[in-house]
C-alpha cells in the first residue's frame, strides 16, 4: 500500500529542490560569466545565460603550452598519488583492524597516528623536509607530503573491522597466508570504502594549488590548479604597450577580463571531477556509512 503524499513529503521534497537549485544556480552564472564577454561580465548584465557569447577565456586559458605542460603534470600527481595512496592506505589498515591478540603493538601504532593527524609539524617544517630532501620543483614534492591520509586509514579499517572474520578462519584453514587472505578477500569485499577513499585522493589532488606555490619556483613546473590561479589579465598595463597591435589584435586583448577569467578557471578545474565522480557515485554513500562506525 502506497504512503499518501502529505505535507511531510511536500517538504521533504521542497528542501531537496531547493538545495539542487542552491547548487545549480551558482554553477550556472559560473559558466554564463565564463563564456560572456568582459563588458557585459563588467557591467553585471550576466545571469544564468551568456551575454554576447565567446570562448575568449577559454581561449586564454588552453591555447598555451604551459596549460597542457600544467594539466599533464596534475594528470601524473593524481594517478601517482592515488597508487600510492591506496597501497599504503590498505597495507596500514590491514593490521590496524586486527586485536591486540593478533597485533600486540596496534594500541601504539593508532595513537601514533592519531597523534599525527591532530598535530603535524606545519608548513615550515615540512617545506624544510621537502627541501632537504631536494623535492623542490619536483612533482614528487606534491605526492609524498600526502602520502598516508590518516583520515583515510582509519575509514579503511573500519571497513575492514565489519568483515566477518569466518571469512579469515576458513581461508586459512585452506593453507592462505596473510598476502593471501588480503588480495583475495579483503580488497574485494571492501571495494565501496576504497572507491571512497579513491575519489578524496582524486579531489585533494586535483584541487590543490597551494602545495605548487610553496614548492615550485618555476611556473613551468606548476600543477593546472596553480597555473590557473596565477593567469590574469592585466589590461592597464597591456594597453600601455599596445601601441603596436592590429585592431583585431587589440580587440582579442580586451575580449577577456578577470572576472570572466576567473569563471573559466572554475569551470575548467570542476570537469574532470564531474565526469569521476559519477562512476565512484554507487560506491560512495555505502563506504562511507559502513566505515565510519564499528559496532
Amino acid at each position: 500500500m502506497k504512503e499518501k503524499f502529505g505535507i511531510r513529503q511536500f517538504i521533504i521534497y521542497l528542501l531537496v529542490i531547493l538545495l539542487t537549485l542552491s547548487c545549480l544556480i551558482p554553477l550556472m552564472n559560473v559558466i554564463a560569466l565564463s563564456i560572456s564577454s568582459s563588458q557585459a561580465a563588467a557591467a553585471n548584465k550576466v545571469g544564468l545565460w551568456p551575454v554576447e557569447l565567446t570562448f575568449a577565456a577559454y581561449e586564454k586559458i588552453v591555447g598555451d603550452a604551459q596549460f597542457w605542460r600544467s594539466f599533464g603534470i596534475s594528470v601524473f600527481r593524481v594517478f601517482v598519488a592515488l597508487a600510492l595512496n591506496l597501497i599504503l592506505i590498505v597495507t596500514l589498515a590491514y593490521p590496524l583492524s586486527k586485536s591486540k591478540k593478533v597485533f600486540f603493538s596496534r594500541k601504539f601504532f593508532m595513537n601514533l597516528m592519531i597523534f599525527a593527524m591532530l598535530f603535524n609539524g606545519g608548513m615550515i617544517p615540512t617545506y624544510l623536509v621537502v627541501k632537504n630532501l631536494g623535492l623542490i620543483n619536483s612533482v614528487w614534492s606534491l605526492i609524498l607530503p600526502g602520502a598516508v591520509p590518516i583520515g583515510s586509514v582509519i575509514l579503511v579499517m573500519n571497513f575492514f573491522r565489519g568483515i566477518p572474520k569466518s571469512l579469515e578462519e576458513s581461508a586459512l584453514l585452506d593453507g592462505a597466508n596473510a598476502w593471501d587472505i588480503l588480495l583475495k578477500i579483503y580488497i574485494p569485499i571492501s571495494l565501496p570504502s576504497l572507491a571512497t577513499v579513491s575519489l578524496f585522493s582524486i579531489v585533494g589532488s586535483w584541487n590543490d594549488f597551494f602545495s605548487g606555490l610553496v614548492y615550485m619556483t618555476d611556473i613551468k613546473n606548476y600543477p593546472l590548479m596553480t597555473y590557473i590561479q596565477s593567469l590574469s589579465v592585466n589590461i592597464a598595463a597591456a594597453l600601455q604597450n599596445a601601441s603596436g597591435l592590429s585592431t583585431e589584435q587589440l580587440q582579442s586583448l580586451l575580449s577577456v577580463s578577470n572576472r570572466n577569467l576567473n569563471a573559466a578557471k572554475i569551470v575548467v578545474a570542476i570537469i574532470p571531477l564531474l565526469v569521476i565522480y559519477p562512476f565512484l557515485q554507487k560506491y560512495f554513500v555505502q563506504g562511507i556509512v559502513v566505515g565510519a562506525v564499528k559496532e
